[in-house]
Parts: structure tokens; C-alpha cells; sequence
């Protein structure tokens, strides 16, 4: 969404807390995954909101990411590791995200993963594309996507808050509602893009079991939400965390960041 309204100052106390999604379940030794997955939504030359990364610090995140070997994979690579489905990750994996379909995506972010060579994935609510005024267009999608760098999937049909929603809403109208906003979004962008929709970035990160079991109904094999720390096996597939970047998170925030994911990797290599 153009801003994120209530919700700025929880996601910005979500990210800079030390100890949200500290407590990890230990899994088998050998198989470890420690993949940060980073959460952008829009760039500029200013700060305009809360979840606006000025593009000159994004410049110098990838450029750190480039020159201090990190390696960074698609995101379905990860999902299909985490399904047991591929080989080990490379050594110093890192996945980008970017939410919303914010236009600075196409002039901003997209010019710097083609620098780069580094893929993505692009979470949109397609009742914005080529509507709003602040929205990437379905062109532009387009030539995102024919790079190849660019992969697109769901973030609901029009960003709601679900919270809100259910309290609105009878039972069964906020059943039809979840319904027409996981399912809507995958036919339009399918239909549009002309390529397969099954993940799901949960909107304002809001998610619970009912949530869930509808989006596995509607087609989708993963889902993400924010909280502060790399992926493991120990996560839900349906709510894998993501790291979300804000301005503040650059130059030694940033390197703190990756250095906090690195550990957990050490930790697993070291294993006896």
C-alpha cells in the first residue's frame, strides 16, 4: 500500500527488536538452513514514509551483498530446499522481496538487480496495477518478469487488513471475503502474467490457522509474514519470517543484520 497507516510503528518495533524470533526449535544436525529473506517496499531519493529506503542506501546494500560473497537465490530455490526438493543452498544464500507494487520497483529496484544479476521475487495486490498513481503498471510487470530476474506472486487481491475486516463482517461474509482475496489475486495475475501464482505475502504480516488452511485451499504452497530472523525448518512454510528493511537499516545496522544470519550457518558447519 502507498503507507502503511496504523501499523508503522508496530512494524518498525518488529524489526528493530533484539529478541523477536530469538527462540529457534533445534533441528536434525545436517539438516540446518539459515536464509535471511529481506522485505522491501519503495524506494526514492528522500525519505517519504516509514517504508521508504532511500536509493542510495539500497545501492550500497547490494553492492556489500556483491562484494562480501553472498549469494543471491531465488526465492522458490529456498522453498523447494526447504521440501526437500533441490541440493544444499550455496554457501551465504540471501533472498530479496519486495511487497506492494510500488512503482519505484521498475525505476529503482529493478535497473539494480539487472546491474547485479540478482533475481527476486515481487509480492503485488493486482487491484492496484496500472490504477493507482503511486502502482508499477502490468507493462512493467512485463518486462520485469520477461528478464527473468523477476519472479511475481500474490499479496492478496487489495491488501486488507484482515483483522479489521473479521470484526466487520459476519462470519460467513468474512469467509467469502478471505475467499475472493487469495483467490482473485492468483487468477488475475495468472491470467495477466501468464505464470504460475502459489506463494502469498500476508498483508500488514497478519496471519492465524483459519488464514492458512484457506490459502493452502486456494492454491498456495508458501507463505510469508515479518518477523526478525533467517528462515529455518523450524518455520511454518505457510509463515516463513522476513527481515524488514527500512532506512535506519544500512552501513552497520545492515552488516549486523547479515552477521546474525551467518552465525546461525556457522553454528550448523560446525556441527560434529
Amino acid at each position: 500500500m502507498n503507507n502503511i497507516g496504523f501499523f508503522g510503528t508496530f512494524l518498525i518495533a518488529l524489526l528493530l527488536s533484539p529478541t523477536i524470533g530469538c527462540a529457534q526449535e533445534a533441528e536434525p544436525e545436517g539438516n540446518r538452513v539459515a536464509v535471511p529473506i529481506l522485505l522491501y517496499h519503495r524506494f526514492g531519493p528522500v525519505v517519504a514514509d516509514s517504508m521508504t529506503v532511500k536509493t542510495a542506501v539500497l545501492t550500497a546494500q547490494l553492492e556489500y551483498l556483491h562484494r562480501h560473497g553472498y549469494t543471491v537465490i531465488p526465492l522458490r530455490q529456498l522453498i523447494a530446499s526447504l521440501a526437500g526438493k533441490t541440493s544444499p543452498l550455496p554457501d551465504r544464500s540471501i533472498v530479496i522481496t519486495a511487497d506492494d507494487g510500488h512503482e519505484s520497483v521498475f525505476t529503482d529496484l529493478f535497473p539494480l538487480i539487472r546491474h547485479y544479476h540478482m533475481p527476486m521475487t515481487l509480492f503485488i495486490y493486482p487491484s492496484a496495477i496500472s490504477n493507482a498513481k503511486y502502482a508499477l503498471t502490468w507493462s512493467q510487470l512485463q518486462e520485469m518478469k520477461q528478464s527473468g530476474l523477476v519472479d511475481i506472486q500474490s499479496h492478496t487481491y487489495w491488501h486488507p487488513n484482515f483483522k479489521i475486516e473479521k470484526k466487520r463482517l459476519t462470519a460467513k461474509d468474512y469467509e467469502t471475503f478471505v475467499q475472493g482475496q487469495l483467490s482473485k489475486s492468483r487468477e488475475v495475475l495468472q491470467r495477466k502474467l501468464g505464470s504460475p501464482v502459489d506463494m502469498l505475502a500476508w498483508p500488514y504480516g497478519i496471519y492465524d490457522d483459519a488464514l492458512i488452511e484457506e490459502a493452502r485451499r486456494s492454491g498456495y504452497i508458501a507463505g510469508f509474514s515479518i518477523a526478525r530472523h533467517p528462515v529455518t525448518r523450524a518455520d511454518s512454510m505457510m509463515a516463513l519470517p522476513r527481515y524488514l528493511m527500512i532506512n535506519p537499516v544500512q552501513g552497520t545496522a545492515f552488516e549486523k543484520l547479515l552477521a546474525e544470519s551467518s552465525r546461525s550457518r556457522e553454528k550448523r558447519e560446525n556441527q560434529p
